[in-house]
């Protein structure tokens, strides 16, 4: 219940129109996926210290969908989530 009444705040907020509604939940969904992608990465990796490194990289790619992704991800910082990477962890994340 309360997913949907920020949801309509928001729109009320940004003045959305029904077009505009359905990009942004578009990009909502999308910026769940990024989330759901940075959690998936954190365990197939299983290396110690690295959640706040991928928790980053989660909210930092979903904040790049646009305003819905933004508001998906509660921006947690606005920088380069690199910056939480810890020694040795494996380029592939």
């Amino acid at each position: 219940m309360k997913l949907f009444t920020g949801l309509v705040f928001c729109s009320l907020v940004l003045g959305v129109s029904s077009q505009g509604w359905f990009e942004f939940m578009g990009q909502a969904y999308e910026g769940t996926k990024d989330m759901w992608r940075a959690y998936s990465d954190m365990r197939e990796a299983n290396y110690t210290n690295a959640d706040k490194y991928f928790h980053a990289r989660g909210n930092y790619d979903a904040a790049k969908r646009g305003p819905g992704g933004a508001w998906a991800a509660e921006v947690i910082s606005g920088k380069d989530p690199n910056r939480f990477r810890p020694p040795g962890l494996p380029d592939k994340y």
